[in-house]
């Protein structure tokens, strides 16, 4: 592994999920890692300092003097000792201190002296996690030049089913050992991903949608981002923000000014994923007032948008893949299938909507994905961010063989 001889510090905060950090100590351990363990003063009252000193084999630190001696335990060292930092689990008040200067005990102290990369690893509820102001926080920690090992979905402590759980200590430590890989899996490569819906005008107040939140392509910028790619994302209308550094955005509308975007980074992009729920058809004509109700009934002439994967498909140059989308209620693989070839895609991924959780709103998605020569492999129900890893993995796996 990627971890042996590095010097990690973990930061260990107040929550219930902190009960996971001696896993993740063990783990570290056991790829050769050198841990020291810092906590904060709430962090006792979840897990004791014996059991991660014990499994560290290294004293945990928990406050600017050594009670016993009054020794300094020097935070600019510490800061400077470690190869990288993680912060596991992190909360919303410890995000919160990290984004805002807020400097009031050890780890921060040490966070803010941090010379090497930092992660952070959140566990809170579900509304917490989602409140503007830990995402605004967390937004601000990426733009300060931090990671994220995103939260899982699943029942959390207050019984409420969600995004908010801390990621399992295995995971964690892939993305550490992805970290001190000799390059990111996917540094060089250029990936294009289109999101959400479009929005078509009836009127200047009336539109033509569909449910789509943006959720699933806006996770897989994220993925490949953090993996080192340089993403342009081209979104419809969402309430959604990308994070990463290396993701562009550019905010569309209507079918007509997807497609334009789209075109635009097509030919450069090595890696296309046509996620976006675009809008089949339009109003021919846009009023320029609002329509008033008349009569019983009201016709709108709708006219055809540009098929942007299909006309963008049959364009695809040696070496570049592309992977679509197919949101299906019936025949869900034949369709899938014949999309898949009529738009020239490497790989399709499939939605059904029968399957509970999956599809537009849900924060989780069940997916199978089949490929041009027929392959077909089904994944169980996972959050969002997990199927947009699966989804990352397959391509990585394409790149590696190339």
């Amino acid at each position: 592994m990627n971890l042996k001889g590095k010097k990690i510090l973990l930061g260990v905060s107040g929550s219930i999920a902190a009960y996971k950090s001696a896993l993740l100590v063990r783990l570290l351990v056991k790829a050769e890692a050198e841990v020291r363990v810092v906590m904060s003063q709430s962090a006792k009252e979840f897990i004791t300092p014996l059991t991660l000193s014990t499994l560290s084999k290294n004293p945990v630190l928990l406050s600017f003097t050594k009670s016993e001696t009054g020794e300094w335990n020097n935070h600019v060292e510490l800061g400077l000792w470690a190869d990288l930092m993680i912060i596991a689990p992190a909360t919303a008040k410890t995000l919160s201190k990290c984004a805002t200067g807020h400097c009031d005990d050890l780890l921060t102290a040490i966070y803010f002296s941090a010379r090497c990369p930092v992660y952070f690893a959140p566990a809170m509820d579900v509304d917490m996690f989602r409140h503007p102001s830990t995402q605004q926080n967390m937004r601000q920690l990426v733009a300060y030049g931090n990671f994220f090992v995103y939260p899982e979905h699943g029942e959390l402590a207050s019984g409420l089913i969600g995004d908010g759980r801390l990621a399992e200590p295995e995971n964690i430590i892939k993305v550490l050992d992805s970290h001190f890989a000799k390059q990111p899996s996917a540094v060089s490569k250029r990936v294009l991903i289109t999101a959400g819906p479009t929005v078509e005008p009836i009127d200047p107040v009336r539109f033509i949608s569909n449910r789509s939140s943006g959720k699933m392509g806006y996770a897989m910028a994220e993925a490949f981002a953090a993996a080192g790619a340089q993403v342009t994302l081209v979104s419809g209308p969402t309430h959604l923000k990308a994070f990463n550094a290396n993701i562009s955005t550019v905010h569309v509308e209507t079918a007509h000014q997807m497609f334009e975007a789209a075109e635009d980074h097509f030919g450069e992009s090595d890696l296309v994923i046509f996620a976006a729920a675009v809008a089949d058809y339009a109003p021919r004509v846009v009023a320029e007032q609002k329509i008033k109700k008349q009569g019983d009934s009201m016709s709108l002439d709708l006219a055809k948008t540009t098929d942007i994967a299909g006309t963008l498909g049959p364009g695809k140059r040696n070496g570049q893949l592309i992977i679509g989308f197919a949101l299906e209620t019936e025949n869900e693989l034949a369709h899938a299938h014949d999309k898949l070839v009529r738009k020239n895609f490497d790989y399709i991924v499939l939605n059904s909507l029968n399957d509970p959780g999956a599809g537009f709103a849900h924060d989780t998605n069940k997916i199978t994905v089949i490929d041009k020569n027929n392959n077909v492999q089904q994944f169980d129900l996972k959050s969002k961010d997990e199927v947009a890893r699966d989804i990352l993995n397959l391509v990585l796996a394409q790149w590696n063989e190339a």
